[in-house]
């Protein structure tokens, strides 16, 4: 083994690293993987197996002719894929000495891979791919494919591998393992996309989501390295443990099965609880729902899990049984009590076991009033169903054996609006959010509701991207983030191009989401949207642009269209039929003329919008997309259908050009400010960005240049997170012309400033103040961190 070269390849944190470059052409240090053996140890873990037969897949997408074996080749390049004391290759390698695999040692999913010259007879060089464990052995392949162009969505959204060569070369030695322990996906309100499609398209034969489907999506957990999972639990759909082979199939890839906050001890209370519904009561029914939980326990056990502790009622409602919030703090311990001695009486110690606890709506007043935890279990964060995390974990929550979590939505239905179809939360915002939770102490789990998994692939690349690379990713912009992604998934020639498409598409959507345009809620009496007509021209022009430039790809790319043209286009004709309905209501009456043309096009927006959806729903994903409203269901929590004109008032012609007038608004963007203690977020908020405060008494100064003198209403403007330290108001006082007044900011979870916050994605405040007139300094103090201001506004006059 004398003269042997190792060099590791940084493929954890940034798959397209510069400690590994991908060329069509060989260099001296390169290793051609054309024809390579992958060779993987039939004693090891049955994921290591298919990891390494997915590689050959990966390789022979690329053009190669690579093949999976099992210890015995003559190759003259292999792909060596094990775990140490389970692949005979690489355990004579570590006992030789030319393999160190020391920092492996009682490291959870982590991975060492490295090019070894010689490593056996016949064999000229090797890559190394050694994990700590079955699934860090697995993550280490699946970032080779990604690094040599193969999309985590290779299958999901049929996206082309970028041909960049099989040629590798690798640098220094590097060892990778994930930021957070446990990162998982929650499939939930599946009804209008992965049930229907499962059903009818995909797996007719079950008629549901079965093994058949669920093996896919351990597939693409897999490649994004996430390893847990919570199935579908909507009464649609099947029980996930109703067919055996599932949870059989979930311990094949190494997936580790949970159940949602509102799902104990595993177990979907909507489709298997068979007794009365008034018997799923802790208080009145013990023995029953113990009973139940057992059964569970019994057949899963032998399964890798993560058990959620407590109880709720079923499908997602209050836990029943007690009235008061003292009476639900005793039936609470007396349950996670028993739940303890079910897990030691039917799996194994529960110190030892993962366990959850997610103190989610009502549950986290009970939690903040006081319940007996173990020490061990897992704390899991809940935000508010629309991205801003509703509580951080306190000094002495750090400090817990079992740490903290975060259960995060990038889909939801419910009040004050669902949103279903779309999948428009910004990057930015959940790295804000989610870094924010890590640097707290939320780093065991963190699970993400993402509805129908598709259109959120971007957004759950991201999720996974960072959870698995904390400090990486986050050292990224939202555009900088997308620029990579779109570089690794479409080739670096459209890079720059599709990231700034991506970028512009959650910075117009977070806005207003094409889900919230409606600026009612569900029982209220309809109203304008309250957009200036300048305002509504701006919007309107920079979806028309998205558009123009989504188009100016002209690409027929499957995974182009799946990624980048159904959503943006869908959510720019979403906002040009909103608003042209808005102005044909306004027009019609005095103007029937320039009402038809506006009617004309909310007609032929609408019908693109269908034809778009159409063109998803073909073929091999005839059902998986539904526009929102898809139907009837839920109408509290969603969007009104529009109600198109009649196709007798519509006409057709061009509108009339003229000159809007100015809506007399002075809009300062908060990073234009000169800011002390805060820092710049790129991508987030109106604008370029917006200003998050690092320290207390950080100050922004603005300078606003006023054409009179006089009363002015100042609007200050701030994102709905909720404040760090549990606080139920953040403040700012503003100071201009010697004066410092006190602005508040109340933040309840689930009031009426909470709604409109939400879907607005701000919070107002707004003060009268005399003002001279030219340029005034008007500065904005936080008295503590975390706050992120958005803008400043200046109206003459009072406020309303």
């Amino acid at each position: 083994m004398r003269g042997w070269l190792i060099a590791l390849m940084a493929c954890v944190a940034t798959p397209t690293s510069a400690q590994v470059v991908v060329s069509p052409a060989a260099t001296s240090r390169s290793l051609d993987l054309t024809g390579a053996a992958i060779v993987y140890d039939a004693r090891d873990a049955e994921l290591v197996g298919i990891a390494a037969r997915d590689l050959a897949d990966d390789i022979a997408r690329l053009g190669g002719q690579a093949q999976a074996v099992t210890m015995a080749s003559s190759a003259r390049t292999q792909v060596w894929v094990g775990t140490p004391g389970h692949h005979a290759g690489i355990d004579a390698l570590i006992k030789a000495g030319a393999l160190d695999v020391g920092r492996l040692k009682n490291c959870w999913e982590c991975s060492l891979t490295a090019v070894v010259s010689k490593p056996a007879s016949g064999v000229e060089r090797a890559l190394i791919i050694v994990g700590s464990d079955r699934r860090g052995a697995a993550f280490g392949v699946y970032d080779l494919s990604r690094a040599l162009g193969v999309s985590p969505w290779v299958w999901w959204a049929d996206v082309t591998p970028v041909k960049k060569g099989l040629n590798v070369s690798v640098s220094k030695p590097y060892f990778s393992k994930p930021s957070v322990t446990y990162r998982g996906l929650f499939i939930n309100d599946e009804d209008w996309g992965l049930f229907p499609w499962a059903a009818q398209t995909f797996d007719p034969e079950t008629g549901n989501i079965g093994p058949k489907t669920y093996e896919k999506v351990f597939q693409l957990l897999l490649r994004l390295k996430a390893n847990t999972l919570w199935p579908a639990m909507h009464k649609v759909s099947a029980p996930f443990n109703a067919d055996p082979r599932n949870a059989a199939l979930a311990e094949r890839y190494g997936i580790v099965m949970g159940s949602s906050h509102a799902e104990p001890m595993l177990r979907n209370n909507v489709g298997e609880w068979t007794e009365p519904g008034e018997r799923f009561n802790y208080a009145t029914h013990p023995q029953g729902v113990r009973a139940y939980w057992e059964a569970r326990l019994k057949t899963n056990g032998r399964y890798e899990n993560l058990y959620t502790l407590g109880m709720r009622g079923i499908h997602d409602s209050g836990i029943v049984g007690a009235s008061t919030t003292a009476e639900k703090q005793v039936l609470l311990n007396r349950i996670l009590s028993d739940q303890r001695q079910l897990l030691k009486d039917t799996v194994g110690d529960p110190k030892t076991l993962p366990q959850v606890f997610v103190p989610y709506k009502e549950v986290l007043d009970i939690y903040r009033a006081g319940i007996d935890l173990p020490e061990d279990v897992t704390l899991v964060w809940p935000d508010d169903n629309f991205g801003y995390i509703r509580y951080f974990p306190s000094a002495a929550e750090q400090k817990r054996s079992g740490r903290s979590g975060v259960y995060y939505h990038l889909s939801y239905l419910g009040a004050p609006l669902s949103y279903l179809w779309l999948s428009t939360t910004p990057p930015a915002l959940v790295t804000e959010e989610m870094t924010r939770a890590y640097d707290n102490g939320a780093d065991r789990l963190w699970v993400v509701n993402a509805g129908d998994i598709k259109p959120a692939e971007v957004n759950l690349t991201h999720f996974f991207d960072l959870a698995w690379d904390v400090k990486g990713v986050r050292a990224l912009s939202q555009k900088q983030y997308l620029t990579r992604l779109a570089g690794e998934t479409f080739g670096a020639d459209k890079s720059a191009v599709i990231g700034d498409l991506w970028d512009r598409y959650y910075r117009l959507n977070f806005e207003r989401r094409p889900e919230h345009l409606q600026y009612y809620l569900p029982g209220e009496k309809a109203r304008r949207s309250g957009l200036s007509p300048r305002q509504v021209f701006e919007r309107v022009s920079a979806f028309e642009n998205l558009m123009t430039d989504v188009e100016a790809l002209k690409s027929d790319d499957p995974g182009l269209f799946q990624l980048v043209e159904y959503p943006l286009k869908a959510s720019a004709l979403a906002n040009r039929r909103f608003f042209a309905l808005e102005a044909y209501v306004a027009e019609y009456e005095r103007n029937p003329r320039l009402g038809g043309l506006y009617a004309g096009r909310a007609r032929v927006f609408d019908a693109q919008i269908k034809a778009l959806t159409a063109r998803y729903n073909s073929g091999k994903w005839t059902g998986i997309i539904a526009e929102e409203p898809a139907d009837a269901l839920w109408t509290s929590f969603r969007l009104s259908p529009p109600v198109l004109p009649a196709a007798t008032l519509a006409q057709t012609g061009e509108l009339p050009v003229y000159r809007l007038a100015d809506d007399g608004v002075i809009r300062l963007e908060a990073e234009d400010g000169v800011a002390k203690g805060w820092r710049r977020i790129e991508g987030l908020g109106r604008g370029e960005g917006s200003l998050r405060a690092l320290q207390a008494d950080a100050v922004v100064s603005l300078r606003p240049d006023l054409p009179k003198a006089g009363t002015w209403c100042i609007s200050t403007h701030i994102l709905p997170v909720f404040p760090t330290d549990g606080a139920s108001a953040w403040s700012l006082d503003l100071t201009t012309e010697g004066v410092t007044t006190p602005l508040t900011y109340a933040r309840g979870p689930q009031d009426k400033a909470w709604q409109q916050g939400v879907l607005n994605n701000r919070l107002t405040v707004s003060v009268s103040l005399t003002l001279g007139a030219g340029p005034r300094e008007v500065q904005l103090r936080s008295p503590r961190p975390d706050i992120i201001l958005d803008g400043v506004d200046f109206t003459s006059g009072a406020c309303p």
